[in-house]
């Protein structure tokens, strides 16, 4: 008999405790990085705004992306009862974490005037290049490792192991952040310094806890590639990246179509996505663990529980991030306030938040959903909520923004109707005729 929806909102919930305490640490350090980054000035504001979506894009493709997909195979390999396919699926999960990194090192460490100037232009680009060579060239690859190290203990169910090595991280960040930014004299460069050391730490720490067998399984170094295991992963987790990377060329697109009206603009829609993608860690608590029960269920062929999880715990996901965009819509100007102290950034980012903010249930639907699609392996849904944010955000805001004359509130409504229809399809895929031993 299929578990009942208060049943599985307890185990939802204490698999998601320890994931959420994380990522309530992890949404404190991204304000306080926020901060600090406003206290540098307009322009450095803006070389930061520039940065942000590459940033999100390491944690959400190492964390949340291909994490799921690792988090995903482990699961139902467990769930099979297979734990020495497990271990050689770690193994070929860290092998995907190298390769990942080195992508972000070439792209961001050695072009960042290139990179960052297509978006926002060669002042913001200047002003941010260096905070992004020592994020990405020095942090990419122990990000993806951290992060690889705690999906391998997530896929066995190892949630709070998983986060309380991860906390340390996230813990020590805000405080090195501020030394190296302010009292060092670094500026955004000591942000990147910052976050790189807080994670190689956290990388060597996760590492010695998996490689202890904490996962009910040791991997092994002396590993037999195989692509069918390979496979097993991405086919989940290269989606899933392909999807992250559309979210955030949904903000780099909407940030360059606003560069027009200067970086005060530039700056005030990094505020605005830094809080949208807040949504992201929160969501992530009851997101991981519905990909660990979802892809065990999967595992044991029970297709009907996995979708009656997705659902409850979409609901949980709504429920908490609808409550926030709701306060942060009635009140713009007071959350604005925290990130800008420049008179016009602070009223176009009270704006966009006005706005925005509403979508945030949207969004925390969508992602739970999404998490839920990965335990499943059922993607082709999410693939298509993700483009049709990104040509509503876009090409909404075009026609918004440009052919009606709306101006910049046009561009954000683009943006908040984009999230919406992102969370509507990903959650009405959940369904017998698409979730099934034949979906």
């Amino acid at each position: 008999m299929t578990d009942s929806r208060p049943v599985i909102a307890r185990r939802i919930l204490a698999l998601a405790a320890p994931t959420t305490v994380l990522a309530a640490l992890q949404v404190a350090a991204l304000l306080i990085e926020t901060v600090i980054a406003a206290r540098q000035g307009r322009a450095a504001l803006a070389g930061w705004a520039v940065v942000l979506p590459f940033a999100l894009l390491l944690g959400q493709m190492s964390a949340g992306a291909m994490g799921g997909g690792v988090v995903s195979a482990i699961a139902r390999a467990l769930g099979a009862g297979r734990p020495d396919e497990a271990a050689e699926l770690a193994m070929h999960a860290i092998g995907i974490a190298c390769g990942f990194a080195a992508g972000f090192v070439v792209l961001l460490a050695v072009f960042p005037h290139t990179v960052l100037g297509w978006i926002g232009g060669p002042e913001a680009a200047a002003a941010g290049a260096a905070y992004s060579a020592w994020l990405f060239g020095v942090g990419a690859l122990p990000t993806w490792l951290a992060n690889t190290f705690a999906s391998i203990l997530r896929g066995a169910g190892r949630h709070a192991l998983a986060a309380r090595v991860l906390n340390l991280s996230w813990l020590g960040y805000p405080p090195l952040a501020f030394v190296l930014a302010e009292w060092a004299g670094f500026g955004l460069a000591g942000l990147g310094m910052a976050f790189a050391a807080c994670f190689w730490a956290g990388a060597v720490a996760m590492g010695v806890v998996v490689f202890s067998g904490a996962a009910g399984f040791t991997p092994s170094l002396r590993v037999r590639w195989r692509w069918s295991l390979f496979r097993r992963i991405l086919a989940v987790g290269a989606v899933a990246c392909a999807l992250a990377a559309v979210s955030n060329l949904t903000t780099i697109l909407v940030t360059a179509r606003l560069a027009g009206f200067g970086p005060a603009a530039v700056a005030a829609y990094g505020v605005s996505a830094r809080l949208e993608f807040m949504m992201i860690p929160l969501a992530f608590g009851v997101g991981s663990a519905l990909t660990a029960l979802v892809g065990r269920a999967v595992g044991q062929g029970d297709w009907t529980l996995a979708r009656r999880t997705a659902w409850v715990g979409g609901g949980m996901a709504f429920g908490f991030c609808f409550l926030i965009g709701a306060v942060v819509a009635l009140f713009p100007s007071f959350f604005a306030a925290f990130f800008a102290s420049d008179a016009e950034v602070l009223a176009i980012a009270a704006l966009a938040l006005s706005i925005i903010g509403p979508a945030f249930g949207g969004f925390g639907l969508g992602m739970a959903m999404y998490f839920a699609a990965m335990g499943a392996g059922q993607m082709a849904w999410p693939v298509a909520a993700g483009l049709s944010r990104l040509g509503i955000a876009v090409g909404g805001g075009w026609l918004l923004m440009d052919v009606m004359g709306l101006g910049l509130a046009g561009q954000f409504l683009a943006v908040a109707a984009g999230i919406t229809a992102y969370g509507v399809l990903t959650a009405v895929a959940v369904r017998p005729g698409v979730w099934s031993a034949r979906g």
